[in-house]
C-alpha cells in the first residue's frame, strides 16, 4: 500500500497568485481526508501569519473532533522550540521538519558545517518529543545532494536513523531529477536504510514529476507526495490524479485513494485557486475522455478497441464522442444511440455532411447539439427549394443604421437588392421586401422570433432561430440552425419564402 500525503494547503498555496481564504482550507482538508482519502495532508507552514494560524488552527479542532488529528501536518522549521510552540498551539501533533539535505544549502544558506546543522536538528527532535509531536523529516534540496554530496546526505541519515523520526522525506526541491536518476538515488537511500519510511516529493520543472513518482515507487519508497491539479510553486508538484493513476495502472500498487470523486474534488478546488486545469491534462482535463476521429468511435463499436485502463467511470467522468470535421459516421452514431435516436442511411449521411460544415468553421458540436441538426435535417431535407437565397452582405457603422444587400433565386431567376434597417436581420427583411413588391409578390407578417441556444453552453457551434409567420391567415413556425444568429434567421427565413412560394402551408409547425 503506497501512502499519500497531499499538500495542496501548503506547497499548492505557494502557486503564483493561489490563496485560499479560512472557510475554503478547511472545505479542502474535509474533501482530501473524506472524500478522497488520502493518507496524511500538509496544510500549512509555521509561523507564516496570524491568517494562517486561525486556519491552521480551525483545521486541527475539526480533524481532532472528526479522528484525523494524526493525518495533519504542518511544516516547521529548526529554530528550537519557535516552530513547535507554533504548530502546539494551533492544535496540530505532526511536524515536518525542514532539514537540509544538500552541503550546498547547508554551507551557504545556513552558514553552518554539517555537525552543527545536525545538533540543531537534534535538539528540535528533542523538544517535539518532550512537547508530544510527532516529527518527520524533509531533507530539502535531497536531489542536488544525491548529484554533488552524497556523503553529506548519508552523514545526515546515519546520524539520524536512531531518532525518533517516523518519515524521512526525499524532495526533488527544484524539479532536477529524471527518471533514471530517481530510481537509482531512491534505491541507493532504501538500500542503505532499509528500515527506514521514505517519502518522495516530486517538482514538476521539467515535465517528470509523474515520472519521477514512478520511479520512487518502483524503487521501493512508501510514500508520495502530491497536489491536486499540480497546484504548486513554479512548474508545480505532482498532480494527484495522474499520480494514483499511474500507481494503480502501471504499477498495479493499491492507495487509499478514492479514485471516483477525484474529478470532483479536482474542480472545486480550480474554482477556489482561480487556476484553470488545461482541457488535455490527463485524468481531469475536460477533453480526455472526448473521442473526435471518427475511426475511434468506429473501433469503440466494434469490442472497445480505443478504450484503455483509464475508463471515465472509475473517475467519475463519462465518454463523450465529440463532432466535428473528422468525426464521421461512427461519432454521429455514438451520440445518436446515447440519444436513443434512429436515423436511416440517407439521413445518417445529411447529418454528418451537416456536422463536417460545422468542423471546417473549426467549431464542435456537442451531444445537446445534435437533436437540433437532426431535426433540422430532416425538415430540410423535405423541403421545396424553389427559392433560394444566394448571397447577402451586412455593413454596421458606429452611428449609421445597418445595411444589406441580398440576391435571391426564385425559380432560377436572379434578384438583388439592398436596404437599411434597425438591425442587421430588419435591413435584410426589407432587401427582400424590396424584391417580393418589385414582382407583386405577397409577404408574410412575422409574429415571433426566437433564439434558443441548446444545453450546456460550453459552445459557439450552435443557435437556433425559431420565427413564427402569418400568412393568408395561417400561422406557422420556420427554424434556422447556424453558429451566427442572424445567418440561422436568415436560413428559417429562406424556410419561409420555400413554404409561401410552394403554396404548402402547414395549419401548425413546431
Amino acid at each position: 500500500m503506497i501512502e499519500i500525503m497531499d499538500t495542496t494547503l501548503r506547497d499548492g498555496e505557494q502557486t503564483s497568485g493561489v490563496s485560499f481564504a479560512t472557510p475554503e482550507k478547511l472545505s479542502i482538508a474535509k474533501l482530501l481526508l473524506e472524500e478522497l482519502c488520502v493518507d496524511r495532508i500538509e496544510i500549512a507552514s509555521a509561523r507564516v501569519s496570524e491568517g494562517e494560524f486561525a486556519s491552521v488552527k480551525k483545521i486541527a479542532k475539526w480533524a481532532k473532533d472528526n479522528g484525523h488529528i494524526d493525518k495533519i501536518e504542518v511544516l516547521g522549521f529548526v529554530d528550537d522550540k519557535a516552530s513547535l510552540e507554533w504548530i502546539k498551539n494551533a492544535g496540530c501533533k505532526v511536524i515536518n521538519l525542514l532539514c537540509k539535505g544538500s552541503e550546498n544549502h547547508c554551507t551557504h544558506q545556513l552558514r553552518k558545517t554539517p555537525e552543527q546543522h545536525l545538533a540543531d536538528i537534534k535538539n528540535v527532535i528533542k523538544n517535539a518529543v518532550e512537547m508530544d509531536v510527532q516529527v518527520n523529516i524533509y531533507l530539502e534540496d535531497w536531489s542536488n545532494g544525491m548529484r554533488n554530496s552524497e556523503q553529506y546526505v548519508f552523514y545526515m541519515v546515519d546520524n539520524l536513523k536512531d531518532e525518533p523520526i517516523k518519515r524521512f522525506m526525499l524532495p526533488d526541491t527544484l524539479g532536477i531529477l529524471n527518471p533514471s536518476e530517481t530510481l537509482q538515488f531512491c534505491m541507493k537511500m532504501i538500500g542503505r536504510y532499509p528500515e527506514l519510511h521514505f517519502d518522495f516529493h516530486a517538482h514538476n520543472d521539467y515535465d517528470l514529476a509523474v515520472a519521477n513518482v514512478y520511479e520512487a515507487v518502483k524503487a521501493g519508497v512508501k510514500g508520495v507526495h502530491v497536489t491536486v491539479n499540480g497546484l504548486g510553486e513554479r512548474a508545480g508538484n505532482a498532480p494527484l490524479s495522474s499520480a494514483v493513476a499511474v500507481i494503480h495502472d502501471q504499477l498495479k500498487q493499491k492507495t487509499n485513494v478514492n479514485e471516483s470523486n477525484i474529478n470532483s474534488v479536482s474542480k472545486l478546488i480550480e474554482s477556489y485557486s482561480g487556476i484553470r486545469i488545461p482541457a488535455n491534462k490527463p485524468v481531469i482535463g475536460d477533453n480526455v475522455f472526448t473521442q473526435v476521429a471518427g475511426i475511434h468511435a468506429d473501433g469503440d463499436n466494434k469490442h472497445n478497441l480505443y478504450y484503455n485502463d483509464l475508463l471515465p467511470e472509475r473517475f467519475g467522468r463519462e465518454r463523450v464522442y465529440a463532432l466535428g470535421k473528422t468525426s464521421g459516421k461512427a461519432n454521429i452514431l455514438k451520440n445518436l444511440q446515447m440519444l436513443g435516436i434512429e436515423l436511416d442511411n440517407e439521413m445518417m449521411q445529411l447529418v454528418t455532411q451537416r456536422v463536417i460544415e460545422l468542423g471546417d468553421r473549426k467549431e464542435m458540436v456537442t451531444m445537446d447539439e445534435l437533436p437540433y441538426i437532426v431535426s433540422d435535417v430532416i425538415k430540410s431535407a423535405n423541403a421545396h427549394n424553389l427559392i433560394k437565397i444566394v448571397n447577402y452582405n451586412f455593413s454596421i457603422t458606429k452611428g449609421l443604421r445597418p445595411i444589406a444587400s441580398v440576391k435571391l433565386d426564385i425559380r432560377g431567376e436572379i434578384y438583388e437588392q439592398s436596404a437599411a434597417g434597425d438591425g442587421q436581420y430588419n435591413a435584410i427583411s426589407k432587401a427582400l421586401y424590396k424584391i417580393y413588391k418589385s414582382l407583386n409578390k405577397p409577404t408574410p407578417e412575422l409574429l415571433d422570433y426566437e433564439v434558443v441556444i441548446p444545453p450546456g453552453g460550453k459552445t459557439d457551434a450552435i443557435v437556433q432561430t425559431i420565427i413564427t409567420w402569418q400568412f393568408d391567415g395561417k400561422t406557422f413556425r420556420t427554424r434556422g440552425l447556424d453558429g451566427d444568429q442572424t445567418v440561422a434567421a436568415l436560413k428559417a427565413t429562406e424556410k419561409m419564402l420555400n413554404i409561401i412560394e410552394s403554396g404548402d402551408i402547414p395549419v401548425k409547425q413546431c
